[in-house]
């Protein structure tokens, strides 16, 4: 009797230190291959919410310029806002160029320009790596 009631003491003595160091090696793995991961989700997210804004600064971009508006001495639309949540925006004659504010070192302080040709069509270039941009917006060498 006393020797079943030992046997159950041991069997519930917890984990040994092995096994607590192969759970803690397995978790700093997995922290090594997520944290990377997300990094890299976060920095698309920024881009996209950034090309979104200044997406949308093309209505009132094309609206201006069909009223024969200019841009103004600092390179701005009367009728875009320079300022948004994501991004600076500033405009020439053809471009709207977004500067990203914030978020991961990846897309920070990094350019969207959208280019628009004579005849209406829009083109995307940034100073993004194509990781954080996606094949829409093309990798270019500099933003203007």
């Amino acid at each position: 009797m006393k020797s079943m009631k030992m046997m159950k003491k041991q069997a519930q003595a917890g984990f040994t230190l092995i096994e607590l160091m192969i759970v803690v090696a397995i978790i700093g793995i997995l922290a090594a291959v997520a944290i990377p991961a997300y990094q890299d989700y976060v920095a698309k997210s920024k881009f996209a919410a950034a090309l979104g804004e200044v997406s949308a600064a093309k209505t009132p971009y094309e609206v201006a310029v069909n009223d024969g508006v200019v841009v103004d001495a600092i390179g701005k639309l009367p009728s875009v806002k320079a300022e948004t949540t994501n991004c600076i925006m500033t405009a020439t004659e053809t471009t709207l160029v977004c500067e990203i504010e914030g978020g991961p070192a990846a897309v920070s302080d990094k350019a969207i320009t959208l280019t628009r040709d004579d005849a209406g069509l829009w083109t995307c270039g940034t100073t993004a790596e194509e990781k954080h941009s996606g094949p829409g917006c093309v990798a270019a060498a500099a933003a203007p």
